[in-house]
This record gives C-alpha cells, structure tokens and sequence, in this order.
C-alpha cells in the first residue's frame, strides 16, 4: 500500500513545491512569495509526502483581515492561494486532505472564520473538490487570470 502524509512545509521542501506548481498550473509566483507564506502562514502551508520521501502536492494558504463574504465588517479570512498534486498523484484524495488540513489550520490557528479562493471557471475537477468541502460558488471574477480566462470566487464559513 502506497504511504502518503501530509505535514507543515519547510524551506526544504520549497524547490519541490516551486516545480510542483511550475509543471501543473499555469499561474506560478515567483520563489520569495512562497517563502513569504511559509514563514507567515506556515501552520497552513503542507505538503503531501510519499513514503516519507517525495513532495508530491501541496497547499499554500494565507489568513489576511477583509470585509465578510458570508458576515458584516471586517472578518479574519484564510485565502488559499495555490493547490497541486502531481498528475501521477492525482485522485487519491491528497487534495481533500491537503485542504481539509490547510482550512483547520486557517480556523484553528489563525483565528479565521471564513476562507476563500478562486478557481478558473473551466477547472471542473477542483471545482467539484472544493465543492465536496463546502464551498459555494461567490461570483465570478470576469478575466480574472493572465490568459483572459474568468474565475469563480468561492468561499465557505468555518466553525
């Protein structure tokens, strides 16, 4: 049976994380945005690790204070900002778990208690995984990526 864990990130595995990310999204950040999230969010920055050794997903996430989605007035809110399995990794549910550890992290941790992202309006896999996690579609954000391509802002309450 194959191992997977999920744990907190480290600088060490950032190389990883950064080729992750470069081979399956098109939006990629330049190294000290990743490094900036590690050292400020890192309780919600983790990766997925096989049989202890290769990172081979993760999820970056960050808590920041804006106005409510789902509440009046300011709200602490976790922002997931990226998440990617390896295509070979894929279906095996690390992306549920990856989130599922990255969204207790945000409301237990970071105080917040609502969380958000968003997602280009043709990715119907991660649409029906953040779905599956209680996530709403928001709004749609018109051209919102480079490509000219509209995102759904989603979101969901934590508690």
């Amino acid at each position: 049976m194959e191992e997977f864990t999920i744990r907190k990130a480290t600088e060490k595995d950032l190389p990883m994380v950064i080729a992750i990310n470069r081979k399956c999204l098109p939006e990629n950040y330049p190294e000290w945005f990743f490094l900036q999230h590690l050292r400020n969010w890192g309780d919600a920055f983790l990766v997925a690790v096989y049989k202890g050794i290769v990172v081979v997903g993760y999820v970056m996430s960050r808590a920041e204070w804006g106005p409510g989605i789902f509440s009046k007035g300011l709200t602490r809110k976790g922002h997931i900002i990226s998440l990617a399995v390896l295509p070979r990794y894929r279906r095996r549910g690390l992306g549920t778990r990856l989130m599922e550890k990255a969204l207790d992290a945000l409301h237990r941790v970071y105080g917040c208690t609502e969380v958000y992202l968003e997602v280009r309006v043709s990715n119907t896999p991660a649409i029906k995984l953040y779905e599956k996690l209680g996530f709403k579609k928001v709004s749609v954000l018109k051209r919102y990526y480079a490509d000219g391509e509209d995102a759904y802002l989603m979101a969901k309450q934590l508690n």
